[in-house]
């Protein structure tokens, strides 16, 4: 098992500042609905209907 490391910083309302080990990427979005990206290239969009049903797509 390895140690993670993660900060986040909200920087406006609904845009929040991610910093990883080996990425940095930003979040856009809120409750319910949500898309992101990172230095990686990596990029998701994602919903959320509540009561633990989720729908996410992650793009390379």
């Amino acid at each position: 098992m390895g140690f993670t490391f993660r900060k986040s910083k909200k920087i406006a309302p609904g845009v929040k500042l991610n910093v990883g080990k080996k990425s940095v990427g930003i979040s856009v979005g809120g409750k319910h609905i949500h898309a992101s990206a990172n230095s990686k290239g990596k990029k998701s969009v994602s919903a959320s209907l509540g009561h633990g049903l989720s729908w996410r797509k992650t793009f390379k």
